[in-house]
């Protein structure tokens, strides 16, 4: 049962890789026809927030059982990672931006190992560095190596919360008053919708793109289809298998997986708007494979049950003082 649990999980954990690494191919046509980034990212969250609200009324207990989860989900995990990764852009490379972002699982490993003082397996551990370099060749990462220290402290203050997504989706799922993930979600991307709601001024934002369509690989889709798409797949359908999925397998696993995410994003961008795919970026995300496969099968060899030992037999002769 255990393994089938698991297994569950690994298929979760690669369902939320997709599904986030899908955003860019819908967001970046929205982008590029004259929507503001951080209004993009502003409608995803409070739509999102949106879809989820009657989730948050039916689990509004947790309001008084977890306001802390609650408010560290929404202000660190949704809002915080969103905010640190746009003004990152804002003054470093596109590519390193987003290295910098997925140090995360990265951190996460050191926060468990020194912080939690729980062990961290060798897998893990070699898993996160092989997919590290992998996602350097996959974001060519040597492409822009001019870096403003700002931009840089924004990049590894993304890092932090997005490993701290990872911790809070974990929090209290070994207890028997384990809070509902779906509740947590909800809450989380209506905190997020206020606090990116005063960062992005939604009042300033063209509205009259949305009501057109955008170029996605040079065919026209209508602009409500492609945030349908991110809100619903990208956000909703990706936060709740990626916090399951966490639950189900372990912060440390779940994070080396969630690599996976970028070279989605950028094999999609290949395949649906015509970006360009380098043999380095081919080599990379070949690494971020494999430096999951290693994560996981680390998990599963360490977790394979041993043979029972043979009984020792009793000795039933009066034992001596």
């Amino acid at each position: 049962m255990q393994a089938s649990g698991k297994s569950a999980g690994l298929g979760l954990a690669l369902v939320s890789a997709f599904a986030f690494g899908g955003s860019g191919v819908a967001a970046k046509p929205l982008i590029e026809a004259g929507l503001d980034p951080l209004h993009m990212v502003w409608l995803r969250v409070a739509g999102a927030a949106l879809v989820l609200s009657p989730l948050a009324w039916r689990h509004r207990d947790l309001l008084l059982r977890r306001p802390a989860l609650l408010a560290g989900f929404g202000l660190i995990a949704v809002a915080g990672v969103q905010a640190f990764y746009f003004a990152s852009l804002s003054r470093i490379p596109v590519g390193v931006a987003l290295l910098l972002e997925y140090l995360g699982p990265a951190l996460l490993l050191g926060y468990i190992r020194f912080v939690q003082r729980k062990p961290v397996t060798r897998g893990a551990a070699a898993g996160a560095a092989v997919a590290v370099v992998g996602l350097a060749c996959v974001v060519e990462i040597w492409a822009g190596l001019s870096l403003d220290p700002l931009g840089v402290l924004f990049g590894l203050a993304a890092a932090c919360c997005q490993a701290c997504y990872f911790v809070f989706a974990d929090q209290g799922a070994d207890g028997e008053d384990a809070p509902d993930p779906l509740g947590v979600i909800a809450y989380g991307m209506l905190i997020g919708a206020l606090v990116m709601t005063v960062i992005a001024q939604p009042w300033e934002m063209g509205w009259q793109v949305l009501a057109g369509e955008a170029s996605v690989g040079g065919t026209m889709v209508a602009a409500p289809v492609l945030l349908g798409w991110v809100v619903l797949v990208a956000t909703v359908f990706a936060y709740v298998t990626g916090v399951v999925s966490v639950r189900r397998l372990s912060p440390q696993i779940a994070g080396v997986v969630a690599f996976l995410e970028a070279v989605v994003a950028t094999v999609l961008a290949w395949i649906l708007l015509g970006e360009h795919l380098s043999t380095w970026q081919i080599a990379g995300g070949a690494l971020v494979l494999g430096g999951a496969f290693i994560a996981q099968s680390s998990r599963q060899a360490r977790q394979t049950p041993q043979p029972a030992a043979e009984p020792v037999p009793v000795d039933r002769e009066p034992t001596r003082a």
